[in-house]
């Protein structure tokens, strides 16, 4: 089978260095097997949408190297790349879930489960506690309703090429999850498991800040018949000061490191350094990358990676001005 990843970012911004970073990684996957890349936007959320940033993300993603074979413009087999135009195959994928009788309409805002639900840790979503699956047709909806997959009995475990052994409850950790919100909008759940389905990729690479959606993809790509494909997470990047990059840092854009000067074969270079690609890091093409590693085994480093700090003195150098 040849194997076939994709990159899919929300054109909410520029093209940030995490996600470069992720891109990087699958484009190797692919690249380094003799396979395919695709790419296509996630816009189902409109007004998060920024004019322009598609076309940004695709001239960040160019200049650095990572090419594709399908998606926005070149087209391909699958189009449209657009989620915001895929909303067909969505709404089918939701009636075959709602002819196997695991569909119901809830209409519990954040807060009503955040008072019912017992209470979460640090940094976690409340596990939605059931309230609407009874479905009782005489009860009035207090606001337009969602629809969401009822879970029972579903332990996800998947063997991760990066991680390893991966686990989760489903039901204990998560509980029943939303497939469409109240507003009509798919959820992102849905749409990238009949969106991978549909385009026929093999292998998702991508951080590990997106494991926790992982479980229920699998248990979505198994109620709707589908292969799942093989998973890659690789580990998250964190600024030179060990916290989480924040997006707002000029030093975490792609195009902010452009302007200042820092030629893409740099990036390119730290970048595959940290993903464990190279043993040191150098200036180098993409297409010097390939043949240097065994994508099959397990190829890419587990913790996270700090970006250089010589990147950050633009951070320094725009709160001066």
């Amino acid at each position: 089978m040849t194997v076939t990843t994709r990159f899919a970012p929300s054109p909410t911004g520029e093209l940030h260095v995490g996600s470069a970073w992720a891109a990087l990684a699958s484009w190797l996957v692919a690249r380094a097997s003799g396979g395919r890349v695709i790419v296509r936007m996630e816009d189902l959320d409109a007004p998060r949408v920024v004019e322009g940033a598609a076309e940004r993300i695709l001239h960040d993603l160019a200049w650095l190297g990572l090419d594709w074979d399908e998606g926005p413009p070149v087209g391909g087999p699958n189009a449209p790349y657009a989620q915001s135009q895929r909303t067909a195959l969505y709404e089918a994928a939701l009636d075959v879930l709602r002819a196997q009788g695991v569909v119901y309409p809830c209409d519990c805002s954040r807060t009503d489960i955040q008072r019912a639900a017992s209470a979460p840790h640090a940094g976690e979503e409340a596990v939605y506690p059931g309230t609407c699956q009874k479905g009782d047709p005489l009860r009035l909806m207090k606001r337009p309703a969602a629809m969401r997959l009822r879970v029972t009995d579903c332990r996800v475990r998947i063997e991760d090429r990066v991680c390893g052994v991966l686990e989760q409850d489903v039901e204990k950790d998560v509980g029943d999850f939303v497939l469409r919100r109240g507003d009509g909008v798919f959820a992102y759940q849905l749409a990238v498991v009949v969106d991978d389905a549909a385009m026929g990729v093999s292998d998702v690479v991508r951080g590990f800040d997106l494991w926790s959606s992982t479980p229920r993809q699998v248990h979505l790509f198994e109620r709707l018949g589908l292969n799942v494909p093989r998973y890659w997470h690789v580990p998250i990047v964190l600024g030179p000061d060990g916290e989480r990059l924040a997006k707002r840092r000029p030093s975490s854009r792609i195009g902010e490191l452009r302007r200042a000067g820092i030629a893409a074969e740099e990036i390119v270079g730290e970048l595959a350094f940290g993903l464990g690609w190279l043993k040191t890091p150098r200036p180098c093409r993409t297409s010097d990358l390939i043949g240097l590693n065994d994508p099959t085994r397990a190829t890419f480093r587990r913790e996270p990676w700090l970006v250089p700090s010589r990147w950050a003195r633009l951070d320094s150098s725009a709160s001066e001005r």
